[in-house]
């Protein structure tokens, strides 16, 4: 009888688990892999002003990726969609080198002022902890670091962040892969949002913002930071990717 139960229970799970996903709306490409159409690169974050805000970082595709890096020494910016969006979840995958310092900013204003899944990739950054970009640097909640090598963690928090890291260290260099295609996804719903992030499909970070404090709608953009010189150093990305959820109020 318990087996019968638990065999009716677990399939009723998994259909009200395929229900939901079905209810979801798929995910659409926001990016052709072969021009930046639907984007266009910001100047007015504090990101460039080596330029005097005149140009915002280099960015072009190559071999189906965009690729960002400084223009001139100190000088980035951030590419953003030309359209708007409220509620969504966006995936991307990334193959960055490791020192120069970007992000993943979600309801980007065109001066940068985002909730920001974080792509730090440096001795000293992490990737997909929160950060409130230009919205007084709160929160910023991260459950790891690197250390001088991508290869090496440390598990010490910043912030009070809510999940703990899943990753033991000594497993990190395994699951996650330098040099090749690694994917980071972050969802955003609600005003005050409710905002989580995975890389390669593993919930790294939640966070429940608790003030109503940036507007409902905004950009999708990938951030090359200012200061430094990180000219011969590159970001890259490939297979962006939004699915609308629609559920703000």
């Amino acid at each position: 009888m318990k087996s019968i139960l638990s065999r009716t229970i677990l399939a009723a799970s998994i259909i009200t688990t395929l229900a939901i996903q079905a209810a979801e709306p798929a995910f659409e490409s926001i990016f052709d892999g072969k021009t930046l159409d639907g984007w266009h690169v910001s100047t007015k974050t504090g990101h460039s002003r080596a330029s005097d805000h005149k140009t915002g970082g280099k960015w072009i595709v190559r071999d189906g990726a965009i690729i960002g890096s400084q223009d001139i020494p100190a000088n980035g910016g951030i590419i953003i969609t030309d359209e708007q969006f409220s509620d969504f979840e966006v995936s991307i995958e990334m193959k960055n080198d490791f020192g120069p310092d970007s992000g993943l900013f979600l309801r980007s204003t065109e001066d940068g002022k985002a909730w920001q899944a974080m792509i730090d990739y440096h001795s000293g950054g992490n990737l997909m902890g929160i950060y409130g970009e230009g919205l007084g640097g709160k929160p910023h909640v991260r459950n790891y670091s690197f250390k001088d090598k991508v290869t090496e963690i440390t598990t010490q928090p910043t912030g009070e962040p809510p999940v703990a890291f899943p990753i033991l260290p000594d497993a990190w260099p395994s699951f996650w892969r330098h040099g090749q295609w690694n994917e980071l996804r972050a969802r955003i719903v609600g005003n005050p949002p409710h905002i989580t992030t995975w890389i390669n499909g593993v919930k790294i970070m939640e966070w429940e913002e608790s003030e109503l404090r940036h507007p409902d709608k905004g950009g999708i953009a990938l951030q090359v930071h200012g200061g430094g010189n990180h000219t011969d150093e590159f970001v890259r990305y490939r297979n962006i990717r939004v699915k609308r959820l629609n559920t703000a109020k």
